[in-house]
């Protein structure tokens, strides 16, 4: 088995093979931190999450970079109306970045370079760029000169009588006089009353797409393994990431580009510009961390995924399930005689194992690697109802430990894992084991006093949360989801 990824440049799926053996560099376009993070940054930050997570399953060292673009005009015009600072706007979303994205599971990044921090590496390669040609200087602005790099175009296909100024949304701003339209901005000379940095061309501040190409070489070095990014970065954030780095390097700047899909609502673009956003932390207040990441993953990572109440319910339900499965031992395991200071954990289930390698290797394809985790929860919750039941099984312990361990350790690579605390299972509902069986001992007492409305309308309540009773010969009453 190969892991096949497609490549935005390409437009075919390519064999990952690395610069370095077993060794990945890996750089992630991050947030602009003027407001909060919202449902397509989560889809996007979890995803290459996942990627990273799977890549290192797979026996790889992976070196995982993500910037934080703390100078934009969105941020000065945040800072402008709360009366603040470009810095105080910048630290309080960042410091929100981590608190949301860490309730998510994702893991940290191995560095998060900020732009700021980058000044000098930004106009070194500025200055670069000038001296071979492929920049020019304009009345306190540097422009890049899209005609000098013939290649220009190639990620996005694009040719240059189709190139627009101004498609970013972030180049306005600049004053100096461009020689062609697409022209793009390098180096910003400093407004009244905005911060600015001293350079060779005054004072100004950097252009957006300078930055990650300036701290992509001085991190990860001129030519990187994977290059990721939302879709709607291919152009021109990363055409022109390639234009200024290629040119100043003459390496290619990533050998893989990767660019997940959208998050649409009512078939549009979630975005903070439409209005049609819901933030990350507004969605934690109702949904479970791993519900929303079970949702992530429930499209292929470059389709776009409608967030509807009815895909949150689905992706809810499933994961009641696969904490069901994840939760068997601490459910059943004193029954089985399943102790822990006798654990040893067992081997691997090799088909299981194998058809979740495959589905993940065809381009990280979540939903098919999701369906090898909800059939080892399903052989779980049966094995658990023939417990509940009978109050023992046929099953061979270590057949029955094999199947949870695998689910356990699949489910990590995907950044599903329940809390050390949980040990009850949730209900879409809401409703915890316990509570079931508070309301159990509410429906027996109520039968006792023949209050037999009440003992009805607890167990239509029940039903209705996907409980099913079992009432037995001498008044006692199992149940099973």
């Amino acid at each position: 088995m190969a892991l096949k990824i497609y490549n935005t440049q390409t437009r075919t799926k390519e064999t990952f093979i690395p610069l370095e053996p077993q060794h990945v560099k890996m750089y992630c376009c991050g947030v602009t931190v003027y407001d909060y993070c919202h449902l397509g940054h989560a889809r996007s930050y979890i995803f290459w999450d996942v990627v990273r997570r799977y890549l290192e399953w797979l026996g790889y060292t992976v070196q995982y970079v993500q910037n934080f673009t703390d100078i934009d005009d969105k941020i000065l015009n945040r800072a402008k109306k709360e009366n603040s600072s470009m810095e105080a706007v910048s630290e309080r979303f960042i410091e929100a970045y981590y608190e949301d994205l860490r309730r998510l599971n994702i893991r940290d990044a191995d560095a998060y370079p900020r732009a700021t921090d980058n000044i000098s590496e930004i106009y070194q390669l500025i200055q670069q760029l000038e001296k071979k040609g492929y920049a020019y200087a304009s009345k306190g602005d540097v422009f890049y000169s899209v005609e000098k790099f013939p290649e220009y175009g190639k990620l996005s296909g694009r040719k240059q009588d189709q190139l627009q100024a101004g498609a970013s949304g972030r180049v306005s701003g600049a004053e100096g006089e461009k020689k062609h339209s697409s022209d793009f901005a390098l180096w910003k000379a400093s407004k009244p009353g905005e911060p600015a940095w001293k350079s060779p061309w005054g004072e100004g501040r950097p252009g957006w797409h300078i930055e990650c190409s300036a701290m992509v070489r001085q991190l990860l070095g001129a030519t990187i393994d994977i290059h990721g990014g939302g879709g709607d970065l291919i152009f021109p954030h990363h055409e022109n990431e390639i234009a200024q780095s290629e040119a100043a390097n003459c390496e290619p700047l990533a050998r893989f580009w990767m660019h997940n899909g959208f998050v649409t609502v009512g078939g549009e673009k979630m975005s903070k510009s439409l209005g049609n956003f819901t933030t990350i932390r507004q969605l934690l207040e109702t949904v479970d961390p791993m519900v929303i990441r079970l949702f992530v993953f429930q499209a292929h990572y470059r389709k776009p995924l409608d967030f509807t109440p009815d895909a949150i319910t689905s992706a809810e339900n499933g994961w009641n399930t696969l904490c069901e499965g994840l939760l068997f031992k601490s459910q059943h395991g004193e029954k089985l005689g399943w102790l822990d200071k006798n654990d040893l954990p067992p081997a691997l289930h090799s088909e299981a194992v194998e058809r979740f390698q495959i589905a993940m290797d065809d381009d990280f394809n979540t939903p098919g690697g999701l369906a090898v985790l909800f059939e080892l929860a399903k052989e779980l919750r049966t094995e658990g109802n023939i417990l509940t039941h009978e109050g023992k099984t046929e099953t061979p312990l270590p057949q029955i430990q094999q199947t949870w361990w695998t689910l356990v350790q699949l489910a990590e690579v995907l950044g599903l894992e329940v809390k050390p605390e949980d040990t009850s299972i949730p209900t879409a509902s809401g409703l915890s084991d316990q509570e079931i069986e508070d309301l159990i001992q509410q429906r027996l007492a109520a039968r006792k006093a023949k209050n037999y409305a009440e003992g009805d309308q607890i167990r239509d309540r029940l039903k209705e949360a996907g409980i099913t009773l079992i009432d037995r010969p001498g008044g006692e009453t199992v149940w099973h989801r």
